[in-house]
């Protein structure tokens, strides 16, 4: 039986792989700053205590979880001759990914619900969306998540693994992960299609018909208010057209393996992440407010303690 599984990365050259741990360490480390930022932005400033940025703190949280998920271990292996995982390990960065890719997806559509409250029922939106329902979501959303994830790398870790080592990406997920199975898989990948994928592209239809019935509704707003709405609208528009694209172009096929693979699962695992904060930051003007006011504060707090 297998007990550890080999990652091909993304190169086998050891000059390019420099490289590329070059490119990718600042864009982690970005990711980080800039997601943790927003959370800590949101936590001190009060004006921002509304359903839309407790839900934006969420996203913030669960972004710097999904990519610390796959990226350090991406990031050691460009510096290392054996890129190995162990089996336990494999398992625990396939429950994790998709915990936290589901999550997001479900969190996505919260948030398109509380926008879609928030605009085209302004006069009862702190009614509706009020902190016992918030937290409400919230919950179903993470347990909709742990269930998923359950479901998928259980039937995974059942299968018998006796041959193949070798996963031809640079971190373990379901589909490349079954191919080594020594078993016929083809149930198993109905079921994955079946349900990461429908999980996919449903969201993605109620979101983007959400969106829809928003943008019809601003048509008789004035000008100013359109503006915002349309703003915030854009935002969130951007954020699941990146994240939901790659779920639906990887788990809503047969398990093949085609070479865009890896380049759609780096912009999954290590841009989109990062987008995330530059998206909702400089294209809010109450975030940038909040921002410049906390950068403003610590300015003051450092000057008096010199």
């Amino acid at each position: 039986m297998v007990t550890e599984f080999i990652l091909l990365g993304l190169s086998s050259n050891p000059e390019m792989q420099l490289i590329l741990f070059m490119v990718f360490l600042p864009i982690y480390l970005l990711t980080l700053a800039g997601n943790i930022l927003i959370m800590v932005t949101i936590v001190h400033d009060r004006h921002l205590h509304t359903p839309m940025y407790f839900f934006l703190t969420n996203l913030s949280f669960i972004d710097v979880c999904h990519t610390s998920v796959t990226v350090p271990k991406m990031l050691s292996d460009f510096l290392s001759a054996e890129k190995t995982i162990s089996f336990g390990g494999c398992v625990a960065q396939m429950f994790f990914l998709h915990l936290f890719t589901c999550t997001e997806i479900f969190l996505l559509t919260v948030m398109a619900y509380d926008r879609y409250v928030a605009i085209c029922n302004p006069m009862h939106y702190l009614t509706v969306m009020n902190h016992k329902v918030c937290l409400l979501l919230t919950g179903a959303v993470w347990l909709g998540g742990t269930v998923h994830s359950l479901a998928l790398t259980s039937m995974t870790i059942k299968l018998p693994y006796c041959g193949p080592r070798e996963i031809d990406n640079f971190f373990c997920d379901v589909p490349p992960v079954i191919r080594l199975a020594c078993t016929n898989t083809y149930i198993i990948k109905v079921l994955i299609i079946s349900n990461s994928g429908l999980i996919s592209v449903v969201c993605f239809m109620v979101l983007v018909g959400s969106y829809g019935v928003i943008l019809v509704s601003l048509r008789n707003r004035f000008s100013e208010g359109r503006r915002k709405a349309l703003s915030t609208c854009a935002a969130h528009l951007t954020v699941v057209t990146l994240f939901l694209g790659h779920c639906i172009f990887i788990y809503s096929r047969p398990s093949t393996s085609f070479s865009e693979d890896k380049v759609v699962s780096v912009f999954f695992t290590a841009i989109t992440p990062l987008l995330n904060p530059i998206i909702y930051t400089l294209r809010n003007e109450d975030m940038k407010r909040a921002l410049s006011k906390l950068m403003g504060r610590k300015v003051e707090v450092n000057s008096r303690n010199k």
